[in-house]
Order: C-alpha cells, then structure tokens, then sequence
C-alpha cells in the first residue's frame, strides 16, 4: 500500500501540505484560495468519486499518484466522508471552481498563457472565445480537440504535442477524462517543457464553453451536483453514477471500521 498516511509533504509555492488518506489514495488539506495564489507551476489532480472507483481497479492510473505535486477534494460527497471519517481537509476544491479563478488571477500577467486540450471539435475554441473576452486578453493562446482514440491512432500523440509545443503556453489544461488525461500528462509532459502547470480538468472545458451549464451553487454544496449532470446526459451518465459510484460510500464506511484494504496493497 502506498505511503498515504497523514504526513506532510512539500509542494512547490505552497510550502508543506498535509496528505489525508482516503481509501487507497490522499487529499491535500489547502484552500482554494492558496492553490490559485501561491500554486505557480507543477501539475495538479482534482480526485472526485469516478476517480476513487478508478483507483480501486486501475493500476496504472493507481500508480500515478505520486507523480502529481497537488491533489485536491473534488467532491462534495468525498468532503462530508472526510469529515465522517475524522480527517476534515479545509474546503471542497473542484477543479471547475479553480480554473476561472486562476485565469482571472492571472489576466494582467502576461506571463501566463493556457493551452485547452480535449473536448469535442470546436467546443475548446468556442471556451477560448469566453474566456478570452472575459479576461480581456488572449490568455488562451491554442486549442485541440484530441481524437477519442488518440493513444492508438498513428499519428495524433504527436501531433497534440507538436500544438502544444507551437502555442507557447505556460499552462496547459488537459480534459480527455478521468485516468486518461493524468496518464497522458505524465507520459508526455517532459517532451512539452515550455509547459510549467499541468492542469487535468475533464469537463472545464464544457463549462467554459457554456455547452454544458453548471447549476446553482446550491446543488453543488448539497452533494447533488452528480445528479444534475444525471438529469442533463442520462445517457452519458447512467452508469458512472448509479452503477460504478455507489459502492465508494461502502468502502468508506469500511475505511471508518478499519476493515478497508487496498488492491494493490502489497
């Protein structure tokens, strides 16, 4: 089992974090406020349930954790467990919530440029548009929108990279989904060095986009924001969200009887 107990380790520009175990992986226990403020460069994994399920069957997305610099509770539901469980982390710090605070924090530093990665065609150039007139500059410097398929289609990886590369931007947010944007970004990440903030988002880049709206601040603080994106794409969300997430709050709960173990334990 990972070395997940609730230490404290350094992070660049925010000094020493505690990690807050939770199943077979951890939280950092910061705010929002010093992840936008004093969080300049490294790479950062927003963990919510879909993720943790992941974690329970995916080995090699499980073996990436130790590579990411920052890891952030993006659940409400993952929050109140938290709390349950005795090891509270300061606040829920999703990564749709961080991502228009960074780049409005960011608008008059020239310094900082985003390239969006994922999404389907035109939806990404659609968030640059908003975005940029948001902010009041072209603070979005790219954008692509990956083939489903991209690991195995000849061709693609290389020429994401070589956009990335051609674009110039300081930071780059990644939304291929869950386990395959963080395992693109470590594979890949040391071929793209002008990049120094990796940013691993999933559907930031609809929300920018406006196709897909968020609700009320409401929904999201009851721990219901899972069902509105049910209601919005049953389709899409059928499974993940009444089939492969249920099982986390058991597993949980294990975790508060001390009877939990990790698959991959050794």
């Amino acid at each position: 089992m990972k070395d997940n107990c609730r230490d404290v380790v350094p992070a660049a520009g925010l000094g020493e974090l505690k990690r807050v175990p939770l199943l077979n992986a951890w939280v950092n226990d910061l705010s929002m406020d010093a992840l936008v403020r004093d969080f300049p460069e490294g790479s950062m994994l927003t963990l919510h349930v879909d993720m943790m399920m992941k974690l329970q069957h995916d080995r090699a997305f499980y073996d990436l954790l130790d590579k990411f610099d920052v890891i952030t509770c993006d659940s409400q539901i993952m929050y109140a467990v938290l709390k349950l469980l005795g090891t509270p982390v300061q606040e829920r710090v999703s990564g749709s919530d961080y991502f228009p605070r960074f780049y409005m924090h960011h608008k008059d530093n020239p310094e900082v440029t985003v390239f969006l990665c994922g999404g389907k065609p035109g939806i990404a150039e659609l968030a640059r548009e908003r975005i940029n007139r948001k902010v009041g500059r072209d603070i979005i410097v790219g954008t692509d929108a990956p083939a489903f398929d991209l690991e195995t289609r000849e061709g693609e990886i290389e020429r994401v990279i070589e956009a990335i590369n051609a674009s110039g931007a300081s930071a780059c947010l990644v939304g291929l989904g869950g386990g395959r944007q963080e395992k693109f970004i470590v594979k890949y990440r040391d071929r793209m060095p002008g990049v120094k903030l990796w940013l691993p988002l999933g559907g930031t880049i609809d929300y920018e986009a406006g196709t897909l709206p968020r609700p009320a601040p409401w929904v999201t603080d009851a721990g219901l924001e899972w069902f509105y994106r049910l209601i919005k794409q049953p389709r899409v969300r059928f499974r993940r969200y009444i089939i492969e997430n249920p099982p986390f709050l058991w597993l949980a709960l294990k975790q508060k009887l001390g009877i939990y173990r990790d698959p991959f334990g050794e």
